[in-house]
């Protein structure tokens, strides 16, 4: 078997929820790019993921085989078994550091292991040269895809997604107008820019001729009344759907001219449409937690001499639209 062929392979994760399997996709496409005609599994062992629910839709022809909550790769008398009842692998990409887990994983009949643990001690596949531990996940699990295939990462190709939402997603932008996403949630309100430089981008994109596009999600439903009445020209296409699909932001993101979001999973999911991105950072790292946009700029109010979200200016966020358009 050559590098580049395998015909089978697995991938392990503890497990997948929301956020991570946003952060991963790049991850997913790539190793599909890297091996269009192998055979992968998906295998977290120790929860579920979302691989196998929420974005199962955007795994679709890229992953084969999801294993959800598998119970492997614990505890240390599992080393005295095959865990999954003996299948055999070309390729097992461990994606942790665990070393037992990793020790666990290779109880696993395979022709070739490829682990970063220990600094890959156990791994059949090494690096040339000492590779250091990037602080961006997504940059360790590509490093993992690069040493598998040999080849630089791909994974900037825009996500599959099903012929209805794609349609759905052009009747609520329909063609003609420049549609500029704003995203102004987040996880935590600490990480949100505050709403009132948003709308003050709002109403800059739409004297420039352009149509905002708000996407809001579930907890920002309170928004949507005071945002509606403040800036009537701008338009809420998931609120008009009825629908908080992550699949259907995906889509609209395909819409977008450029993309304004905090460090959120509607960052990534915006970024998994395609769309040219503004991410903005306060008290969270954009070197661990950007996302991997084809088109990316990145402002953090570090730069304005604060932690706080408030501290960076509506006209550098602004001048970060203009530049990316």
């Amino acid at each position: 078997m050559t590098a580049d062929s395998p015909r089978t392979i697995l991938v392990y994760v503890g497990l997948d929820l929301m956020g991570d399997g946003l952060m991963k996709l790049p991850f997913v496409r790539a190793l599909r790019a890297a091996f269009p005609n192998a055979r992968i599994t998906w295998l977290a062992g120790k929860g579920r993921t979302v691989y196998a629910s929420a974005l199962q839709p955007l795994a679709a022809g890229l992953i084969d085989e999801v294993i959800e909550e598998a119970d492997i790769g614990s505890r240390a008398a599992e080393l005295l078994r095959r865990p999954l009842g003996g299948r055999r692998f070309d390729l097992i990409i461990d994606t942790q550091r665990r070393i037992l887990t990793t020790l666990i994983l290779r109880r696993i009949a395979h022709e070739r292991f490829l682990s970063a643990a220990a600094d890959y001690r156990l791994s059949d596949i090494k690096p040339a040269q000492p590779l250091p531990k990037p602080p961006a996940m997504i940059r360790q699990l590509l490093d993992l895809v690069e040493l598998a295939s040999g080849r630089p990462a791909e994974p900037h190709r825009v996500a599959a997604l099903p012929a209805a939402v794609v349609a759905r997603a052009g009747e609520l932008l329909p063609s003609g107008p420049m549609y500029i996403a704003l995203a102004p949630g987040a996880g935590g309100r600490h990480k949100c820019w505050p709403l009132e430089n948003f709308i003050a981008l709002a109403r800059q994109q739409i004297d420039r001729g352009r149509v905002p596009a708000f996407i809001l999600g579930p907890d920002e439903s309170d928004w949507l009344g005071a945002l509606r009445a403040t800036i009537p020209g701008a338009v809420f296409p998931l609120q008009d759907a009825g629908s908080a699909d992550p699949l259907l932001t995906v889509a609209l993101a395909g819409r977008m001219a450029v993309a304004v979001a905090n460090d959120s999973g509607g960052g990534h999911l915006l970024a998994a449409g395609g769309a040219p991105l503004v991410s903005l950072f306060g008290p969270t790292s954009p070197a661990k937690f950007a996302p991997l946009a084809a088109k990316l700029a990145v402002l953090t109010a570090q730069e304005f001499g604060s932690v706080e979200m408030a501290a960076i200016p509506v006209d550098a966020v602004a001048a970060a639209v203009e530049k990316l358009l």
